[in-house]
């Protein structure tokens, strides 16, 4: 099973990884020319913000696709919710 997001989505979440991408070599480099820690922590903050927004997306993507289509078949129903389900427990 694919994403569930239009193409549009796919384009936006692609655009937003390759800047977290970006981010993550800054974090590299700072790190490399023994950049202040609060500037460190600071740009992780920002790198995990980004990251939990494209989780959001994908989430919200989720529940709003596969889990809608999947209400017309209560098989597939249970199995996505219970995969969700297991998914959101391992999340701290």
């Amino acid at each position: 099973m694919g994403l569930c997001g239009t193409d549009q989505d796919k384009k936006r979440l692609i655009t937003r990884l390759n800047r977290i991408e970006g981010q993550v070599k800054g974090l590299s480099k700072m790190v490399e020319q023994d950049k202040d820690c609060i500037d460190v922590l600071r740009q992780i903050t920002s790198v995990s913000g980004a990251l939990r927004g494209v989780w959001q997306q994908i989430v919200g993507d989720h529940i709003r696709g596969c889990l809608q289509n999947a209400s017309l078949d209560i098989n597939n129903r249970d199995q996505l919710i219970d995969e969700l389900m297991d998914h959101l427990k391992k999340i701290r």
